[in-house]
C-alpha cells in the first residue's frame, strides 16, 4: 500500500472510538446478566454489524468527526440494523431495550464527536486562528 492510499489515522481513530463505545454500551448492559464473554460477543456483534453498515452507507471515512450526517447516520444505522440483526438471530428486541439502546448509543456516538469538535474549536481559539 502506498502512502497516498493509506487510511488516515483520524479515520482509524474514529472507527475505533465508535466500535469501542458500542462495546462499552454492551458491557454496561451485560454487567447485570453475568453471562461472560460469550454473552458480550452475542450482544455486541449485531450492533457492530450495524455500525459497519452505517460507516459504509454513509462513507463515514470522508468526514468521520461530523455530527450531522455522519454521526447521526452512523448512530441510527447502528441501532436499526443492530436491532434487525438481533431479531434475525433470535435475540430480544423489547421496546424498552430499543429505547435504552437508542438513547445510550446516541449519547455515545454523537457525544464523542461533539466533544472532539468543541476541543478543536477551543484549540483554534486559543491559538488565535
Amino acid at each position: 500500500m502506498t502512502a497516498e492510499r493509506a487510511v488516515p489515522a483520524s479515520v482509524i481513530t474514529a472507527a475505533s472510538i465508535d466500535a469501542g463505545l458500542v462495546l462499552v454500551f454492551v458491557l454496561i448492559g451485560r454487567a447485570s446478566h453475568d453471562e461472560g464473554l460469550l454473552g458480550v460477543l452475542t450482544t455486541w456483534w449485531p450492533f457492530l454489524g450495524g455500525l459497519a453498515i452505517g460507516w459504509i452507507l454513509l462513507r463515514a471515512w470522508r468526514s468521520p468527526g461530523r455530527i450531522v450526517w455522519t454521526g447521526i447516520g452512523v448512530w441510527l444505522c447502528t441501532v436499526a440494523v443492530g436491532m434487525l440483526l438481533r431479531l434475525a438471530s433470535g435475540q430480544g428486541v423489547q421496546p424498552s431495550f430499543i429505547v435504552v439502546a437508542t438513547i445510550v448509543l446516541g449519547v455515545f456516538l454523537l457525544g464523542w464527536r461533539a466533544i472532539a469538535l468543541l476541543a478543536a474549536r477551543l484549540r483554534r481559539r486559543a491559538s488565535g486562528v
